[in-house]
């Protein structure tokens, strides 16, 4: 099992954890963590694009000249896709882009992911994050004190101080233990979680 260290909001190490191998020491599984990130950036996608074919561009019934003698090419539309104002050739349609991945696929797919990270000693575990105001610089040094640039913060609580405090920060992002993605996970640097946090994830995922 993994042993990772605890520190406390001054960025002092107050002990250690050991955490689960089930989680967070599992084989790395590359091919399902790249389909979980495909899956969600997919189901983000509206699919609302639409352009008109030939078929549907209003106009261009006649035949714009006869087929011979006037030394143009032969023409049967002015809505065919080579003139101006004409229709898309493969014009693009709504559409879903969604699909769906089985939950043993996407519970393997957030494990790799959370390994991976502790792999590359970007986990950090904190024994509590909490702030008696909502106040953005505060929040600020906590992550200068754990020497943080870019986290992914993981609350066990929805604590508004903390949430409010790091909603203005651009490059911190904070999510509850229900709702830790890959994307998420692989998308920022760090990832900071606190003692209640991990025990929770170890919980459900375990």
């Amino acid at each position: 099992m993994a042993n990772v260290a605890i520190y406390n909001m001054e960025g002092n190490e107050v002990g250690s954890l050991e955490l689960n191998d089930a989680v967070f020491g599992v084989e790395i599984n590359e091919h399902l963590v790249h389909m979980s990130v495909v899956q969600q950036l997919a189901n983000r996608r509206q699919g609302t694009q639409k352009a008109k074919t030939r078929s549907e561009v209003r106009g261009g019934g006649r035949k714009p000249w006869r087929q011979k003698g006037t030394g143009h090419a032969r023409q049967g539309s002015i809505r065919a896709p080579q003139w101006k104002g004409g229709g898309v050739v493969f014009a693009p349609v709504p559409r879903d882009y969604s699909f769906k991945l089985n939950k043993k696929e996407k519970r393997a797919a957030l494990k790799s992911a959370l390994t991976s990270k502790v792999n590359e000693s970007k986990f950090i575990v904190v024994d509590e994050l909490k702030l008696d105001e909502i106040k953005t610089k505060k929040f600020k040094a906590v992550l200068e004190n754990l020497k943080v640039n870019k986290a992914l913060v993981i609350l066990n609580d929805n604590d508004q101080n903390v949430v409010m405090s790091a909603r203005n920060i651009p490059a911190v992002k904070t999510a509850l233990t229900n709702t830790i993605n890959v994307y998420d996970i692989l998308k920022y640097d760090t990832v900071i979680v606190t003692k209640d946090a991990v025990a929770t994830i170890e919980e459900v995922y375990a």
